[in-house]
This record gives C-alpha cells, structure tokens and sequence, in this order.
C-alpha cells in the first residue's frame, strides 16, 4: 500500500506564496498519477492539480491556472504544489491524492489546513 504525507500548509497573507509537499511510502509512486484536492469549510473537495507519472501532463482548476505548479520528484517520491498569488478564497484543507493509471484516486494524505487572510 501507498502512504502519503502532505506538508508546507500554514497562513498567508494575500498575494503570498505557499509550496506544498507530499512524501510516498512504497515502491510504487512512480507508476502513479498524483494529484492535489482541496476542501474548504462548507464546501464539497474540489480537483486543484494532477500530474502525469512522468511530468508531461499536468491538469488544472481554472480556479488556481496560471498561479499553482504542480510538480514531482520521483528519485524522492515527492509531489509538491507551489502556489503563488494566493487568495483568500484558496483557503481550505489541501489533500495529495494518488491513483493507479485508468483508475479514481484510491491513495490520500491526511491534508494540510491552508489559510490566506486578506
């Protein structure tokens, strides 16, 4: 089985920047498409970012394109999400989630609370 621990949350000020990281457990992360989610309060999680197993594609919310980078570091079984030009509506608990390639998500992190105050 796969483990993730996310890391890098905390509070911001608006138009600051945050750079999350999430750490795999196991042999397996480079076959995984990773992704980032997030759930503010009273909010259903929403999709942020995925990333391909090799890099080469990686999909966005409208809502943070052209802000957050997602990337990975397979040598460390890391993924990492750099945000910059963060709003207060970003603020909510962001989750690493990972999937074997062709199925959901079915491996998640514990979350990490995001804040951005205005």
């Amino acid at each position: 089985q796969v483990q993730l621990v996310e890391s890098g949350g905390g509070l911001v000020q608006a138009g600051g920047s945050l750079r999350l990281s999430c750490v795999a457990s196991g042999r397996t992360f480079g076959s995984l498409v990773m992704g980032w989610f997030r759930q503010a309060p009273g909010k259903e999680r929403e999709f942020v970012a995925a990333i391909s197993q090799s890099g080469s594609n990686t999909p966005y919310a409208d809502s943070v394109k052209g802000r957050f980078t997602i990337s990975r570091d397979n040598a460390k079984n890391t993924v990492y999400l750099q945000m910059n030009s963060l709003k207060p509506e970003d603020t909510a608990v962001y989750y690493c989630a990972g999937a074997n390639p062709g199925r959901s998500y079915n491996y998640w992190g514990q979350g990490t609370q995001v804040t951005v105050s205005s």
